[in-house]
């Protein structure tokens, strides 16, 4: 493969991803369902996806 397909092949990758990502927490939304996030691996968090979606989900 080419440079520029593999950057191609990458931001269709990207671009997948995030179309998948966006599905699944508007499906657990849906369904008033908790995603399950950790940010430094050590600590875990369940937010609702409905806040995720809106933006609104908080961090610290």
């Amino acid at each position: 493969m080419s440079n520029k397909e593999i950057k191609e092949f990458s931001e269709k990758l990207k671009k997948g991803l995030e179309i998948a990502e966006r599905r699944m927490l508007e499906e657990k939304a849906l369904r008033n369902e908790d995603i399950v996030v950790s940010s430094d691996g050590k600590e875990i968090r369940y937010i609702p996806a409905r806040l995720v979606l809106a933006g609104t989900h908080v961090t610290d």
